[in-house]
């Protein structure tokens, strides 16, 4: 699973060949959750409040580069790195 971006300790990744809506994934420690791009909610698993918040302030600011990152994995399996939260 490609690694998109890495900031503050938190993981974003997105799959190869996944099921839709477009989506990407967001570990940090021992907690993950899978987060619709479009809408910008969790679909799925659990983050600490303030970590989450990072995470859906990072998506609010890349949310075309990650739609974009999506369609092209699931066509072609390129993709770009995302620049960080900082």
């Amino acid at each position: 699973m490609p690694e998109i971006s890495r900031f503050l300790g938190i993981v974003i990744k997105m799959y190869w060949a996944e099921h839709n809506p477009p989506h990407f994934h967001a570990e940090y420690n021992e907690f993950s959750v899978e987060i619709e791009i479009e809408t910008l909610t969790v679909k799925k698993g659990k983050l600490p409040a303030r970590i989450l918040g990072l995470v859906i302030e990072w998506a609010e600011l890349h949310q075309k580069e990650l739609l974009e990152n999506w369609n092209t994995l699931q066509t072609t399996r390129e993709y770009h790195r995302i620049s960080p939260l900082i």
